[in-house]
């Protein structure tokens, strides 16, 4: 719902950007971002609000080749059929046991609640077209790497007892690659500063060691732009 949300309102922007049409006459060499970011992974539950940054170097009027980094954090709950098969079988010949003993209470649904902590690398091409005064619209690969720390946080002994089996650190790191797309808006306010509205759609597969499938991510992004440097336009 919310990556729908995200999706609409780029539309709604661009379709207000359309009445300033004019060519720029100012693109500096270097832009820095920093802002507010959220990671949605509706497949596991999870959103992760936190901090976004990248800077770029332009190498003519269309193409930026820049660096990317966000870090987040949030919680999410983990259920049985989110394990690969082989997991979900024997853990269900270990509930069955439990309860064939009377140690399982009645009506009992495993779940784990989990603190995420989530940071994303990325380094490559943005294509940005400047047909419009005061605003840039830019599209980009999304590829790079994610690392997450998962803590889980069990509220009763068999859940605490099912953690210790899959995480006896109590917690669960992971590196992985993910690849996309992305694409947002600059609102010029002068030459130097814009508001860039942004949002990439990833997939990855962390912790396939314990969860059964990737997942598709949706990263929204807003804040301030400062653009420095001598003007690309003049030669």
């Amino acid at each position: 719902m919310r990556g729908r949300i995200v999706v609409l309102a780029l539309i709604v922007l661009v379709a207000l950007a359309a009445p300033a049409l004019a060519q720029q006459k100012y693109v500096s060499q270097f832009d820095v971002f920093t802002g507010y970011t959220f990671l949605n992974s509706p497949k596991i539950n999870l959103f992760e609000p936190g901090f976004h940054t990248q800077f770029g170097m332009r190498r003519n009027t269309w193409l930026t080749l820049g660096f990317d980094y966000s870090i987040t954090a949030g919680d999410m709950t983990l259920s049985p059929e989110l394990l690969p098969d082989a997991l979900q079988a024997s853990l269900k010949t270990t509930l069955g046991q439990l309860a064939a003993a009377g140690k399982l209470p009645a009506g009992y649904v495993l779940s784990v609640p989990a603190h995420s902590n989530t940071q994303t690398f990325a380094a490559g091409p943005q294509v940005t077209y400047r047909g419009l005064n005061k605003v840039s619209l830019f599209i980009r690969p999304s590829m790079g790497a994610i690392r997450e720390l998962a803590t889980p946080k069990p509220k009763d002994a068999i859940a605490t007892l099912v953690v210790q089996g899959l995480a006896p650190t109590g917690e669960k790191r992971d590196w992985q690659g993910f690849f996309g797309v992305g694409g947002g808006i600059d609102f010029n306010f002068s030459r130097h500063v814009a508001l860039r509205v942004q949002a990439d759609q990833v997939w990855d597969h962390l912790f396939n060691d314990i969860l059964k499938n990737g997942r598709w991510t949706t990263r929204f992004s807003i804040g301030p732009a400062f653009n420095f440097g001598k003007n690309i336009l003049e030669k």
